[in-house]
């Protein structure tokens, strides 16, 4: 039997960094979880155990805390390319550097005081190579959202086990997780294109009369595109949180869409892109 090494990468998994910078007597909070993955020629240190092409795990999280002392976090895109370009640029068996980090939100309750935002988690995902070529994914996941109305459901597949009944007025729940992919070498302002997406998603939710999850899943990712011109390509990820209306009649009591039961599991998870025409090939998977 003939075998080879395949796809691999290594890194440091969520390597937990806060960061406080103290202008004065108002201090600025930056709470992040960085992950690194780095590949290249690593043929060796699998087939042989020689360690000769490895960076250590240990000195990438060294890297995140020390690049945070020199350089500040700032936006979590920009702080994202500078390792990532650091990894490729000073290592020549890395050929590749994927950080991937996510931001928690903090509100400000004083000059020196904070309090933990309860709303969704900003992410990004940076892919650098060594010959420069670079694709900045921009995101968020948890952004929790519902519609008591302006929902509705039927005309589907109907087969020998489907009891779900047609849905005219229905609530709609979901968790939205996008990322979007920022187009061309230009750097953008990042905390202005997520605040735009962020709207957009929100406000395509909210305006769209829905007839499956499906079409508020492109209507989003359309009003992404069209509100943010920066950005080449969106994909969402939505699962379906069901709110089932609660039978009532046992009690002698009527229920005209006021009283549900909200379902955790098991969900409808409901997942696409949305792409301008001309957008250019990421080169790689996302992920």
């Amino acid at each position: 039997m003939t075998v080879r090494l395949g796809a691999n990468r290594y890194g440091k998994a969520e390597t937990r960094l806060v960061h406080v910078v103290r202008d004065g007597p108002v201090h600025h909070l930056k709470d992040v979880n960085v992950s690194i993955s780095l590949s290249g020629d690593m043929e060796a240190v699998h087939l042989t155990g020689d360690n000769a092409a490895v960076l250590p795990t240990d000195t990438q999280k060294n890297t995140v805390y020390a690049f945070a002392r020199r350089h500040g976090v700032g936006e979590i895109e920009e702080f994202a390319l500078r390792l990532a370009g650091h990894f490729t640029a000073t290592q020549p068996t890395i050929q590749h550097a994927r950080v991937e980090i996510e931001e928690y939100g903090w509100n400000r309750a004083g000059p020196h005081s904070f309090v933990r935002a309860g709303g969704e988690v900003r992410t990004c995902v940076v892919h650098h190579d060594r010959d420069g070529r670079r694709t900045v994914v921009s995101g968020l996941t948890d952004l929790v959202v519902l519609n008591t109305t302006g929902s509705e459901f039927h005309g589907y597949l109907v087969d020998e086990y489907t009891t779900l009944p047609p849905a005219t007025d229905r609530v709609l729940a979901t968790a939205v997780a996008a990322r979007w992919r920022h187009a061309g070498d230009e750097t953008p302002s990042y905390a202005t294109s997520y605040e735009e997406v962020r709207g957009a998603l929100l406000d395509a939710f909210a305006g769209t009369h829905s007839l499956s999850l499906q079409q508020t899943l492109y209507a989003m990712g359309e009003r992404a595109l069209a509100t943010s011109p920066g950005i080449c390509e969106i994909r969402l990820s939505l699962p379906n949180r069901h709110h089932f209306a609660v039978d009532l009649s046992p009690f002698g009591l009527d229920n005209d869409n006021e009283v549900f039961y909200a379902a955790d599991r098991p969900y409808g998870l409901i997942e696409g892109g949305v792409l301008r025409e001309d957008a250019p090939d990421a080169g790689f998977a996302w992920e």
